[in-house]
């Protein structure tokens, strides 16, 4: 008790004790505030209410930037035309922008495309006028938007976010007026296991992005400072308010396919929609939603197969540009009547039980990881692992495939449920820790079922890049609207393949089609081989693995198509070429984008795997610009030249809400539901209240379209964390200093 006392009334011991709380309290709120900022960007969502108009139907009424005070959000209508001929499809989407405020408004609308579209032109419709977009480096493209907006022209701007993730903003919409925007995009499309495989997205799922962090550090001067770290900066860029599924959908889409084939066409399929097909001859076919307009909830997913028999095994198509010829092959390789025996595997199977996956997902995944282990041999081993914002993995080490570790394993996948967060980064590394690394007697395979929605896609990728080894990643895409850019990614770093499961219904069919890509034997060595004296640069280079079922798919840029292309590589341990005659090239169009954008996805793999990011980035801009195509450092802007906004009139900045997408668990995403008037500080009549969850989610209120609804802030208070850190730090700071000056 003595030294207690004695140490207690220690005046140098007392002000140390106060200075390390004082700069403790001060890290603690900062990172309290930092860390409630991250989640709320990376949830996605804004405060948001639903009303009723007269007509009775719903008014999404959005948070402005006066403390309390919500507007009738800007609504968005979607019309999307696929033009396919052969592999190509020439994709045009129109979004109809209405403000039905009586003020000006600024919308933002966070939507998706697919990660390999080459996105070429914006045009902005007012009235009868069209605006042809610009494309402009990033930075300039932003001025020249705020600038526009601030003198109160009509504007729009199209960003990329992530290769598949795009912003639309559009300044200046007035009151009760609607402005288009028509964006066009290029694509390749998926040929796979017999069939092309079209997806068009349509929303962009709430993303999980690793929180910020907050750390101590000394400094040179003795004293302790805050280093803040963010490992996803741009997390408020592809952010949304999120609407409360039993408010309704939003957004509706309307979808028109004009398919040319090229070949006698078999089935025409879609897992997603219920479709309409009308057959044109035999080789042309116009698709159509059945029901006239969806919402934008799901992803679209069409297949058409060629009939039996009629698939060519290449083709070969051509465009001249610029004094070039632009060229992409398709080259099926054959597929063997036997197979040479195998070696055992050792799969180490990763399930995503985040809270993005409860609802449909996680059954799916679940189902798909049931017949995955039910698929293994007696000779194979496995392993188990699982992943929210924890980590599991099963067995210390991966075990031989006995009945009685797979039924170990069966119940242990039976018993997992879908909550937290998506901290895929540890998972990963567990999966791809590799202790026998030396071994030639098994094949590692690493089969990663997930949803992929988590903002920090680089950081994964290079980490599948450094620690691959032996191993080989399989991503499987699960739910009604994955991140495709994801998924690709992983798999491409990971020398594997991805495949899609959209449904339950699905789970057999498409488990299927990865087991014969995990049990056959890839191609390997994949080689170019052009004419002598033929300049040529072509993409992807290198030329991937491939599977079971899978083309050789190869851009490229030549002075002129004459001569002979050779493409090698060993098919099941077996030589393999095929040559191609380059004068066969069918003429065609947009190929000349279709190799940029090839050239910029290789490019950026480079830069994650640690190339230098000042020449990537300039190589990037100069293809980009040449090729007049959004990137990470482009954008398109179009600019009205007449200010249509009066000086002096307020214009209202909000994020356009996107629908949860189908099959998702809302209250497995967003966490706990909390009544509004406890969130609000109010008491509203029990017909009027709903229910809004943490995380600033929208919720519906009735309330009369055109009515400012004014409510008490509630929420956390981040913005008070954040100065009462500052203030604790400076605090901590100056008491430094006296107690230096007083030494001194």
């Amino acid at each position: 008790m003595n030294r207690l006392k004695a140490t207690a009334l220690n005046p140098s011991h007392a002000f140390s004790c106060f200075y390390v709380f004082a700069a403790m309290f001060a890290a603690a709120l900062l990172l309290a505030a930092f860390s409630n900022i991250a989640r709320a960007e990376t949830i996605g969502c804004g405060d948001g209410l639903m009303g009723i108009d007269e007509a009775g139907t719903g008014t999404l009424m959005l948070r402005t930037s006066l403390p309390g005070r919500f507007l009738p959000a800007p609504r968005i209508a979607t019309d999307v035309k696929v033009d396919i001929s052969g592999n190509v499809a020439r994709t045009r989407v129109t979004q109809r922008f209405t403000n039905p405020a009586e003020g000006w408004a600024e919308g933002i609308y966070v939507f998706p495309l697919p990660d390999t579209a080459a996105v070429d032109t914006l045009k902005m419709q007012i009235g009868d006028r069209f605006i042809e977009g610009d494309i402009k480096e990033r930075k300039e493209a932003r001025q020249i938007y705020e600038t526009a907006k601030a003198e109160g022209k009509k504007v729009s701007l199209i960003e990329q976010q992530r290769p598949n993730v795009f912003t639309n903003s559009i300044a200046n919409i007035g009151p009760h007026e609607t402005v288009v925007v028509q964006i066009e995009y290029q694509e390749a499309l998926r040929f796979d296991q017999g069939r092309f495989k079209l997806r068009v997205p349509l929303v962009v799922a709430p993303r999980y992005s690793p929180p910020a962090t907050a750390s101590l550090v000394s400094c040179e001067s003795g004293g302790i400072g805050l280093n803040l770290s963010d490992r996803v900066p741009d997390r408020e860029a592809f952010s949304a308010p999120v609407l409360r599924p039993e408010t309704g959908k939003i957004n509706p889409v309307t979808l028109a396919i004009h398919l040319e084939a090229g070949f006698p066409l078999g089935a025409i399929e879609s897992s997603s929609h219920k479709i309409a097909v009308r057959r044109d001859g035999t080789e042309n076919a116009a698709i159509t939603l059945e029901n006239g307009d969806v919402p934008a909830d799901q992803d679209f997913a069409l297949t058409y197969a060629p009939a039996s028999g009629t698939m060519p095994s290449v083709s070969l198509l051509k465009e001249r540009l610029g004094g070039a010829d632009y060229l992409m092959a398709l080259v099926v390789p054959p597929v063997g009547a036997a197979h040479a025996e195998q070696k055992p595997r050792e799969a180490i199977f990763v399930l995503d039980n985040s809270g993005s996956m409860g609802g449909e997902s996680i059954r799916e995944a679940k189902a798909a990881l049931l017949l995955a282990l039910e698929r293994l041999k007696t000779s194979d081993r496995f392993n188990v692992i699982r992943f929210d914002d924890t980590l599991t993995v099963l067995f210390p080490q991966a075990v031989g495939a006995t009945a009685e570790n797979i039924a170990y394993a069966k119940g242990f996948i039976a018993s997992l449920e879908a909550n937290g967060g998506t901290e895929m980064l540890p998972a990963l590394r567990a999966a791809l820790t590799d202790t026998t690394p030396q071994d030639t007697t098994h094949v590692r395979q690493v089969v990663f079922l997930t949803d992929g929605e988590v903002g920090n896609e680089e950081e994964l990728f290079a980490a599948i890049s450094s620690s691959l080894g032996r191993s080989r990643l399989f991503t499987v895409g699960i739910g009604s609207a994955p991140n495709a850019f994801f998924m690709s990614g992983a798999a491409r770093a990971g020398r594997g393949t991805y495949t899609n499961i959209g449904d339950v219904n699905e789970v057999s069919a498409r488990m299927a089609e990865l087991f014969a890509k995990l049990e056959h034997p890839v191609m390997t060595d994949l080689a170019a081989v052009w004419p002598t004296g033929l300049d040529s640069e072509a993409w992807p280079n290198p030329l991937p693995d491939l599977y079971d079922g899978e083309p050789v798919v190869l851009t490229a840029k030549i002075p002129h198509a004459a001569g002979t292309l050779t493409l090698s590589g060993n098919l099941e341990a077996a030589p393999w070429t095929q040559s191609l005659d380059l004068a066969d090239a069918r003429p065609a169009t947009g190929i000349a984008r279709l190799w940029a954008r090839n050239k910029i996805a290789s490019l950026e793999d480079l830069r994650v795997r640690g190339g230098n990011a000042d020449v990537i980035d300039k190589a990037v801009l100069e293809v980009a610009l040449n090729a007049h195509l959004v990137s990470r450092v482009t954008s398109l802007v179009a600019v009205d030249v007449t200010a249509t906004r009066p000086q002096g009139e307020m214009l209202t900045t909000q994020k356009l809400p996107l629908n949860l997408p189908a099959g998702w668990d809302f209250g497995k995403v967003f966490g706990e539901e909390v009544p509004l008037e406890r969130r609000a500080g109010v008491t509203l009549p029990p017909a009027l209240v709903g229910k809004m969850a943490l995380g600033n989610a929208p919720s519906p209120v009735m309330v009369p379209e055109g009515t400012d609804l004014m409510l008490p802030q509630g929420g956390t208070a981040s913005t008070l964390m954040l100065i009462l850190g500052i203030i604790s730090l400076i605090g901590a700071a100056l008491l430094l200093r006296n107690r230096k000056e007083a030494r001194a």
